[in-house]
């Protein structure tokens, strides 16, 4: 019996297994990312991050922490000089709400953009379809629902503009 070896599966392997472990460099880790068709440019990709496929644009000089989630099903646009806490989950996808039998409705993606210089503190959510401004700072544990105007510091559940910065 031969096996054929799936092209998607390999890169699930290579990006989100061998790429993602803390036995290499971040120079090492970004060329294992480039093989997947992940360009990271001169940025800093640190070890157990996961990537749902290649439709990510990261910027110049950009910092994401240990364990971020990107839920590439949609495109993701990184801006220049970006840095990312740990565990941030970026998503492109979701469903509607449904009706009383199925709550789960309807599948939908958008894409996510994040402006030049912005920070997106640790376990930060970004949902599908928001764009953040430059200059933006997002509080710990913010889950940011709908886009933030530049240069402010936007916290909490929803996260909402609390200083101009």
């Amino acid at each position: 019996m031969v096996r054929r070896f799936d092209s998607a599966l390999w890169w699930h392997w290579l990006v989100n297994v061998i790429a993602a472990s803390p036995a290499w460099t971040p120079k090492q880790r970004a060329r294992l990312l480039r093989r997947g068709g992940i360009d990271v440019r001169n940025g800093q990709i640190q070890a157990g991050c996961f990537f749902f496929s290649d439709q990510i644009e990261f910027g110049e000089w950009v910092w994401i922490n240990h364990r971020a989630y990107f839920d590439t099903r949609d495109r993701i646009r990184i801006g220049d000089r970006v840095g990312f806490g740990m565990e941030v989950m970026v998503l492109t996808s979701t469903h509607e709400p449904g009706d009383h039998d199925n709550r789960r409705g309807a599948y939908r993606s958008a894409p996510v953009t994040i402006g030049a210089g912005s920070w997106i503190g640790a376990r930060a959510t970004i949902m599908p379809g928001v764009t953040i401004g430059d200059g933006v700072t997002v509080a710990a544990g913010a889950v940011v629902t709908a886009d933030c105007e530049p240069d402010g510091l936007y916290a909490g559940v929803p996260a909402k503009r609390i200083k101009d910065l």
